[in-house]
């Protein structure tokens, strides 16, 4: 789901709308060919300048992510950011440490860790 951006979070904001983007495409609410909303309504959703919305859009081309179409818009090119079973992993993961009623914070702060830790 897209949000408004974290004016306060340190992450400058073209980069959290890059991330948003990419996450709802490796999640599969957003596949191959699916047209992005227009920017105008980014804009609004995001709430942030044509110009950051612009920046965004032309690094995930560049990236290979989305691709434009002039005058119709930018679509999706590149649906498979995140292997699926990355995600089921995850998910599966999740309703494990809920169940142990693990917090999001500590959770990252443990994930951040033991991935420092495996080579």
């Amino acid at each position: 789901m897209l949000e408004p951006v974290d004016k306060h979070s340190g992450i400058p904001a073209y980069l959290q709308i890059m991330n948003m983007i990419k996450k709802e495409i490796a999640l599969g609410n957003m596949n191959f060919g699916d047209q992005l909303p227009p920017v105008r309504e980014l804009k609004r959703v995001f709430g942030v300048n044509v110009n950051t919305i612009m920046k965004s859009l032309e690094k995930l081309q560049m990236e290979g992510i989305v691709e434009a179409q002039h005058g119709v818009g930018y679509f999706v090119k590149n649906s498979k950011i995140i292997n699926p079973k990355v995600v089921d992993i995850l998910e599966k993961s999740v309703e494990e440490l809920k169940k142990m009623n693990m917090d999001l914070n500590t959770t990252i702060l443990i994930l951040e860790e033991v991935w420092k830790k495996v080579e």
